[in-house]
């Protein structure tokens, strides 16, 4: 090796596992339509404090993303210039803060997908038990009213964190989008897909005119409990879908 040459070290079993489950995250998030150009930001802690973590390059469309392409950051150096490690500032500022305080937040979902930030851009609306999908996500959303501009400063990404609190794993994000978090990947992606599916059919019932049906809140709270005991089913979802991906688009992997 040249003098002056800086070895990199290869990534560990856990971080090539993350890599590779996150890529899959963002190519689905693409078919989906769940993504907005190159904006919108995933991310996955690798280290058990979640100060290290992956996310999506600045300037990379969902659709392009490869398990080797993730950039591998550390919240420690958050005061750094973003732009120096090929991340955008505004998830610099959010995914730093929140892998930081909020504990549980070990992968990061962050969109702007159409249906739900419609909701989230309706005033003072809080999300309907109006079906299934929807009673997944009982007493679990945190609401932020007061949007102030893009996340540019530390402050910001704090006060986004704190809106998380101790029991929330979703923010609708006022006149901005959505941010789920989860323990796995598996569980951010699926618990992603399903707001948005549950959103797509608040909007159709809304437009209706009609009144709305809402399920009332003990059985919205058991069917809360059934979704989250129910076995396995993110890892399957993930799997299945990793599974098309191997055969249609395998150099995610890469």
């Amino acid at each position: 090796m040249a003098t002056g040459t800086r070895e990199v070290a290869a990534p560990s079993v856990v971080e090539r596992g993350a890599r590779v489950q996150l890529a899959a995250a963002f190519r689905w998030a693409a078919r989906l339509g769940l993504h907005e150009g190159v904006a919108n930001h995933f991310s996955v802690a690798v280290d058990d404090a979640g100060t290290r973590f992956l996310i999506n390059p600045r300037g990379a469309h969902f659709s392009e993303i490869t398990a080797s392409s993730l950039v591998l950051v550390d919240a420690a150096r958050r005061d750094e210039d973003p732009f120096v490690h090929g991340v955008d500032p505004t998830a610099w500022i959010l995914h730093s803060h929140i892998h930081a305080h909020v504990p549980r937040a070990r992968c990061i979902v962050h969109t702007h997908m159409p249906h739900a930030t419609a909701l989230a851009c309706l005033a003072d609306y809080r999300f309907a038990m109006l079906d299934q999908n929807a009673c997944r996500f009982h007493g679990r959303i945190a609401y932020d009213r007061d949007y102030a501009g893009m996340a540019l400063e530390p402050g910001e990404g704090e006060r986004v964190a704190a809106l998380l609190g101790d029991g929330h794993d979703v923010l609708l994000l006022g006149n901005h989008g959505v941010i789920v978090v989860a323990e796995t990947v598996a569980e951010a992606f699926d618990l992603a897909y399903y707001l948005e599916r549950a959103a797509h059919l608040q909007v159709l019932a809304l437009s209706t005119g009609r009144p709305l049906s809402v399920v009332p809140d003990d059985v919205a709270a058991r069917a809360c409990a059934q979704w989250r005991d129910y076995p396995e089913g993110a890892e399957l979802h993930l799997a299945a879908l990793m599974r098309i991906l191997d055969r249609e688009s395998p150099e995610y992997r890469t």
